[in-house]
Protein backbone atom coordinates (compact mmCIF):
# COMPACT_ATOMS: atom_id res chain seq x y z
CA UNK A 1 0.00 0.00 0.00
CA UNK A 2 1.35 3.43 -0.98
CA UNK A 3 0.92 6.09 1.70
CA UNK A 4 -0.85 9.15 0.34
CA UNK A 5 2.13 11.44 1.01
CA UNK A 6 4.12 9.26 -1.41
CA UNK A 7 1.34 8.58 -3.93
CA UNK A 8 2.00 10.40 -7.23
CA UNK A 9 -1.69 10.17 -8.14
CA UNK A 10 -2.97 12.13 -5.14
CA UNK A 11 -3.83 15.84 -5.06
CA UNK A 12 -0.84 18.02 -4.12
CA UNK A 13 -2.70 19.63 -1.23
CA UNK A 14 -3.56 16.19 0.14
CA UNK A 15 0.09 15.14 -0.13
CA UNK A 16 1.18 18.28 1.72
CA UNK A 17 -1.42 17.87 4.46
CA UNK A 18 -0.38 14.22 4.91
CA UNK A 19 3.11 15.44 5.87
CA UNK A 20 1.81 17.81 8.56
CA UNK A 21 -1.25 15.90 9.74
CA UNK A 22 -1.54 15.12 13.39
CA UNK A 23 -1.91 17.21 16.49
CA UNK A 24 1.68 18.41 16.94
CA UNK A 25 3.57 18.69 13.65
CA UNK A 26 2.45 22.21 12.71
CA UNK A 27 3.27 23.41 16.23
CA UNK A 28 6.72 21.81 16.04
CA UNK A 29 7.27 23.33 12.60
CA UNK A 30 6.31 26.75 13.97
CA UNK A 31 8.65 26.41 16.98
CA UNK A 32 11.56 25.23 14.84
CA UNK A 33 11.16 28.26 12.57
CA UNK A 34 12.81 30.32 15.32
CA UNK A 35 15.92 28.14 15.26
CA UNK A 36 17.33 24.81 16.44
CA UNK A 37 15.84 23.24 19.57
CA UNK A 38 16.66 20.34 21.82
CA UNK A 39 13.79 17.87 22.33
CA UNK A 40 13.37 18.80 26.02
CA UNK A 41 13.01 22.48 25.08
CA UNK A 42 10.31 21.61 22.55
CA UNK A 43 8.43 19.54 25.14
CA UNK A 44 8.52 22.38 27.66
CA UNK A 45 6.96 24.74 25.11
CA UNK A 46 4.11 22.38 24.19
CA UNK A 47 1.97 21.38 27.18
CA UNK A 48 0.46 17.93 26.78
CA UNK A 49 3.09 16.67 24.34
CA UNK A 50 4.61 13.45 25.63
CA UNK A 51 8.20 12.41 24.98
CA UNK A 52 7.02 9.37 23.01
CA UNK A 53 4.75 11.39 20.73
CA UNK A 54 7.40 14.11 20.30
CA UNK A 55 9.97 11.51 19.26
CA UNK A 56 7.55 9.92 16.82
CA UNK A 57 6.56 13.26 15.26
CA UNK A 58 10.19 14.39 14.91
CA UNK A 59 11.19 11.04 13.35
CA UNK A 60 8.35 11.32 10.82
CA UNK A 61 9.28 14.92 10.06
CA UNK A 62 12.92 13.87 9.61
CA UNK A 63 11.87 11.02 7.28
CA UNK A 64 9.85 13.54 5.25
CA UNK A 65 12.87 15.84 4.95
CA UNK A 66 11.42 18.65 7.07
CA UNK A 67 13.82 18.53 10.00
CA UNK A 68 17.49 17.75 10.50
CA UNK A 69 18.60 15.81 13.58
CA UNK A 70 22.09 16.61 14.83
CA UNK A 71 23.57 14.32 17.48
CA UNK A 72 26.63 15.60 19.33
CA UNK A 73 29.15 13.10 20.69
CA UNK A 74 29.24 14.43 24.24
CA UNK A 75 28.22 13.15 27.65
CA UNK A 76 25.37 13.32 28.30
CA UNK A 77 24.30 12.91 24.65
CA UNK A 78 22.99 16.07 23.03
CA UNK A 79 20.48 16.07 20.17
CA UNK A 80 19.31 19.19 18.37
CA UNK A 81 16.58 19.50 15.74
CA UNK A 82 16.38 22.22 13.10
CA UNK A 83 14.38 22.86 9.96
CA UNK A 84 15.85 21.84 6.64
CA UNK A 85 15.51 24.12 3.63
CA UNK A 86 12.55 21.94 2.60
CA UNK A 87 11.00 22.42 6.05
CA UNK A 88 11.48 26.20 5.87
CA UNK A 89 9.84 26.16 2.43
CA UNK A 90 6.83 24.34 3.91
CA UNK A 91 6.65 26.79 6.84
CA UNK A 92 6.62 29.71 4.39
CA UNK A 93 3.93 28.02 2.30
CA UNK A 94 1.78 27.59 5.43
CA UNK A 95 1.98 31.32 6.25
CA UNK A 96 -1.02 32.31 4.10
CA UNK A 97 -3.00 29.35 5.45
CA UNK A 98 -2.22 30.53 8.99
CA UNK A 99 -3.40 34.03 8.11
CA UNK A 100 -6.62 32.58 6.71
CA UNK A 101 -7.09 30.53 9.89
CA UNK A 102 -6.75 33.65 12.05
CA UNK A 103 -9.32 35.46 9.88
CA UNK A 104 -11.68 32.49 10.22
CA UNK A 105 -11.31 32.46 14.02
CA UNK A 106 -11.96 36.21 14.17
CA UNK A 107 -15.04 35.74 12.00
CA UNK A 108 -16.35 32.98 14.26
CA UNK A 109 -15.85 35.02 17.42
CA UNK A 110 -16.94 38.33 15.92
CA UNK A 111 -13.56 39.85 16.78
CA UNK A 112 -11.83 42.13 14.27
CA UNK A 113 -9.17 40.33 12.22
CA UNK A 114 -5.63 41.63 12.65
Amino acid sequence: MVHRRHDPDVCGVTAAIAVIEGKWKTTLLWLLESGPHRPAALRRQVPGLTEKVLTQALREMEADGLVHREVYDVLPPKTVYSLTAFGRELAEALGPLSDWGHRRLARLTGAPAS
